[in-house]
């Protein structure tokens, strides 16, 4: 750094003049000598490259309950008339078992305690907290060219509440009454009222305890994303010079710190109605054939509150795996990302159209038609900078030399995922159809391919790609492929036939069909999907083993750029440090994009410009 001559150096000039430009003073700029032991390297870690490693098992972890909780429901969807008893020592009293045949059947309402606790754990365990609390804190710092996040012990804390929510969320299911049994998005009266059905006393509460913690998790996280892109970025790091990974976690942090203390606000209310004798939500209910004094309140009012964090919710999973995609298909295509700008401005489009059409989920709520036309009109038009991206990215694939590895393979399987999950949502967009459609299995098709499916192919393709920068090893390649082919023709084989028996009339959340007359005939359609869940599954089991094996015994990483990128995060060590760089943090010259210029393969971030180059971001 230049000072004037003569002049003593501050502690200050010093230190920047020994670490390099815009180290922010943090006490562990000199390497791993304050990691003493195993607790603080591991467990209690303030490196955010460890916490992500956390962030990301304790996802893996419960995805495969989240899981495991979507096939025990199937089983009973796509073979109601089978035993189950099998399972009786895994379930225990949720099996019951009829003394004269041994038939074990299925708990009625242990069913719907496992549909809506496999919402609850995938939308916000898994595909909110694994997925961006994991590449939000792997790659702001070494992408922005940070030292690390702008406060070390509140991204620690994060992780912690996440993990405390995690437990008592864990806990609530092995209450005696059973866990939540409302449906993941908690509508009353069956959530404000503990004696409306067995799943609505302890583990509803439990329930909503675990989703505060989760709710201040997501805003201590959120607080230092967003601190630390807008104050830590490197010299040279403008704004338009940041990968679009850095731009879809930045909006995704700035999406949830709006929306989810809105729903802090409605369970607030909630637990009122549950426990204090109020009736927000609550009014001229009967139980049991008796008359419940509150009165006055409304439901809708819930829904409003719910739904003004649960659109959003939807771009907070999505955003991330978009921004991971683009960054995938540009190193994998060798390529500039096409169009990068309309890419950014659709990022903040998405942003502001995502808190203006919440009610779209509440059509069949008695909200009146001409406030629906609204929503009706900006749901249509949040697909235009959706479509803007996914132009984009075919164009950055057409005419490309694409290197298939299963990282590219999982982002272009996110490009098919998001493109059919999306069309359908233009129908269920437009009130007249939603008529039709609501609370079928419609409406379970879209959002699963949009919104689930589509997610952890970005997820997938984030890890694939990053993996050795975690790890310093590679996963196994032909597993990862076999893992990308059997994941995607699996949910394709499960939710595309759910379209048409939505289409059909076929209902959402009953506990079989075989009962009825005119679902009947859909059972050995029930029966495929069932298959293809569980086959399905195994193949991800087949990606937890390459996880793990690779760790320890993946082929090592021997180049620290080994997919020849341009992103400040391949030039740190192949070793990773605590602080990211041993020496002075690199300088940026220029864009994130500069593939296939000038004769060049790729160009470092860090490369100066040439006499007379024009950076890529002008």
């Amino acid at each position: 750094m230049a000072h004037v001559a003569n002049h003593p150096m501050t502690q200050e000039e010093e230190l920047i003049e020994k670490l390099g430009y815009d180290d922010h003073f943090h006490e562990h700029h000199e390497g791993d000598r304050y990691q003493s032991n195993f607790i603080n390297t591991y467990v209690f870690s303030m490196d955010h490259k460890i916490i992500a490693k956390q962030f990301l098992i304790t996802g893996m972890f419960w995805a495969l309950i989240g899981a495991g909780m979507s096939l025990i429901f199937r089983l009973q969807l796509g073979f109601p008339e089978e035993s189950m008893a099998w399972l009786k020592p895994l379930l225990g009293k949720w099996i019951i078992i009829n003394a004269e045949t041994g038939m074990g059947t299925l708990s009625q309402d242990f069913y719907y305690a496992l549909v809506t606790m496999h919402g609850t754990i995938l939308v916000f365990f898994v595909l909110t907290a694994g997925l961006s609390g994991t590449f939000s804190n792997l790659l702001i710092p070494l992408q922005l060219g940070a030292r690390d996040m702008a406060s070390p012990f509140l991204n620690m804390l994060s992780y912690w509440f996440f993990f405390m929510s995690g437990l008592i969320m864990f806990f609530s299911l092995f209450v005696s009454t059973g866990p939540f049994s409302g449906g993941w998005t908690a509508y009353p009266p069956l959530s404000a009222l503990p004696q409306a059905s067995a799943g609505s006393g302890a583990g509803m509460t439990l329930w909503l305890l675990s989703l505060v913690f989760f709710v201040v998790s997501v805003l201590l996280g959120g607080i230092n994303y967003i601190t630390t892109v807008l104050n830590l970025r490197t010299k040279g790091m403008t704004m338009w010079r940041m990968p679009l990974t850095i731009w879809a976690f930045f909006v995704t942090a700035i999406i949830g710190l709006l929306s989810f203390p809105v729903l802090v606000s409605g369970f607030l209310l909630l637990m009122f109605d549950r426990g204090m004798g109020t009736s927000f939500y609550l009014s001229e209910i009967f139980v049991g054939g008796q008359a419940l004094d509150h009165v006055g309140g409304s439901p809708v009012l819930y829904q409003h509150l719910f739904w003004f964090l649960g659109h959003p919710e939807v771009y907070i999973i999505i955003l991330p795996a978009m921004g991971l995609v683009s960054e995938v298909l540009a190193v994998h295509a060798r390529k500039p990302i096409f169009g990068y700008k309309a890419m950014v401005f659709s990022i903040l489009a998405i942003a502001f159209l995502s808190f203006i059409v919440w009610a779209h989920h509440m059509f069949m709520s008695g909200v009146n038609p001409f406030i629906s036309n609204f929503f009706v009109v900006f749901t249509l038009i949040i697909a235009v900078p959706s479509a803007v991206k996914v132009f984009n990215w075919i164009s950055t694939i057409y005419a490309s030399n694409f290197r298939f590895t299963a990282a590219s393979m999982f982002a272009i399987g996110f490009v098919s995922m998001f493109i059919s999950g999306g069309l359908t949502g233009i129908f269920l967009g437009n009130s007249a159809i939603d008529i039709q459609q609501h609370d079928t299995y419609f409406v379970v098709a879209h959002f699963h391919i949009v919104m689930g499916v589509a997610a952890f192919f970005g997820m997938f393709a984030g890890i694939y790609n990053w993996f050795p920068k975690m790890y310093g090893r590679f996963m196994n390649e032909t597993l990862g492929k076999i893992h990308f082919w059997g994941t995607m023709i699996g949910a394709y084989a499960i939710f595309w036939p759910m379209h048409y028996i939505g289409m059909a009339g076929v209902p959402r959340r009953y506990y079989r069909f075989d009962t009825f007359a005119s679902f009947s005939h859909f059972d050995d359609l029930n029966k495929f999907i069932t298959i293809a869940a569980i086959a399905t599954f195994a193949f991800q089991v087949l990606f937890v083993v390459n996880f793990f094996y690779s760790i320890w015994k993946g082929k090592k990483m021997t180049n620290p750029n080994p997919w020849g990128a341009t992103t400040l995060e391949w030039t740190t060590n192949i070793k990773p440090v605590h602080g990211n760089w041993t020496g002075k943090i690199p300088t940026v010259h220029r864009w994130a994009y500069d593939y296939g210029k000038d004769g060049k393969e790729f160009i470092s971030q860090i490369t100066p410009l040439a006499e007379g180059e024009v950076a890529g971001d002008h």
